[in-house]
């Protein structure tokens, strides 16, 4: 694992005209040679990472495409759609695998345990659901939300599922009980993303209020609030050695913070439309971005 100053500086090497319209979602795959992107124009796009050349269009969903999701061990990705559907894709080749149905609404997220073998999704139907990877068949369903599920994550001690809504909280879920057991109550608007750290100690949560706020997962307490935005928070990643954490926002603006003093390092002004998305690499020293306008940028630190 990399440890590097959290003060070095991030600069856009390469400008992807990615889509026709917006990129909802963006994400490296695990071994850093693809970015996966998922757009309002219903497709999923592969490209090379280091050329940013087109590899494969994926094609299959009937309405945008709101989240994705690369498996852990980079075979499969996961893709959510207005169209209530979730699909796996093999990522190497691009071919349709699979079409996962039980939602009632728009599927705003997916997300991967850390073995690969399950997938989690929330739904505007209020409700996450656990998927087995190799059937495709939904195996429980979690509810407790009152209003649509925006976000989930898997902790990486795989222990754990997180969602946030748009009722304004964070569930916390025991995936070996599958019972609620913690409900945070922070934020004053929805909570559209949510991000954990590697070592599974960190949980981050961005909002329509324009907060960010950085908790110590096991006690829940709150370390930090981050309040240096001027729109909403569409997108958080917290890099693979948990020490800095970048975030989106409406205001066309991708932002770089300290986690463990919570200081903003930088802002990054490339954009010239609403930022959807943020990810990074797996070694962290690269970060891709999403926004309205179609198109991707590719950060790296110097």
């Amino acid at each position: 694992m990399l440890f590097h100053s959290p003060n070095l500086t991030w600069k856009c090497v390469q400008t992807i005209n990615a889509h026709a319209t917006w990129v909802r979602s963006v994400v490296i795959s695990p071994d850093a040679q693809i970015i996966a992107s998922g757009s309002g124009d219903k497709t999923v796009k592969l490209w090379d990472l280091k050329t940013g050349t087109l590899r494969h269009t994926l094609k299959g969903h009937t309405a945008w495409i709101r989240a994705i999701a690369i498996s852990p061990s980079g075979k499969l990705l996961a893709s959510c759609s207005n169209d209530r559907t979730i699909k796996l894709w093999d990522l190497q080749t691009g071919s349709l695998l699979k079409t996962l149905i039980s939602h009632t609404d728009w599927v705003r997220s997916v997300s991967f345990s850390p073995d690969g073998t399950i997938l989690a999704s929330g739904s505007q139907d209020k409700t996450i659901k656990l998927w087995t990877v190799e059937t495709g068949r939904s195996f429980y369903t979690f509810t407790g939300h009152n209003h649509w599920v925006l976000a989930t994550a898997i902790a990486p001690n795989g222990k754990i599922l997180v969602s946030s809504s748009r009722d304004q909280t964070i569930q916390l879920w025991d995936l070996e009980t599958r019972q609620w057991f913690y409900t945070i109550t922070a934020h004053t608007h929805a909570v559209n993303c949510i991000a954990l750290s590697a070592d599974s100690q960190w949980l981050a949560s961005g909002s329509e209020d324009g907060i960010i706020l950085i908790r110590h997962l096991p006690t829940k307490k709150r370390l930090h609030t981050l309040t240096q935005q001027t729109g909403a928070i569409s997108s958080i990643s917290i890099n693979p050695d948990g020490r800095i954490l970048a975030s989106s926002s409406n205001d066309k603006a991708v932002r770089i913070w300290d986690l463990a003093s919570g200081n903003l390092l930088q802002t990054l002004l490339d954009h010239d439309n609403w930022v959807w998305s943020v990810s990074f690499s797996p070694n962290g020293e690269v970060l891709v971005s999403s926004c309205w306008g179609g198109k991707i940028k590719i950060w790296q630190r110097f």
